[in-house]
């Protein structure tokens, strides 16, 4: 995998799941805890996390 595509998979991992964790973190809080807040801090460890490991692990797989 080139590093031009490699960059790009991370961008758009990193995004779609640092939307969907705070989305889950707001809703989590809003009905537990009563609070419309979100956990930033979760969010972005878990997107970083996922942004790197998705696409290493979808190019080991095999050719597009």
């Amino acid at each position: 995998m080139d590093f031009k595509k490699a960059i790009t998979r991370f961008i758009r991992t990193f995004a779609i799941s640092l939307l969907v964790t705070i989305g889950v973190t707001f809703l989590w809080n809003l009905v537990f805890h009563g609070a419309a807040k979100v956990d930033w801090e979760t969010s972005f460890r878990f997107a970083i996390l996922l942004g790197i490991i998705l696409p290493i692990a979808s190019s080991r797989k095999g050719p597009e």
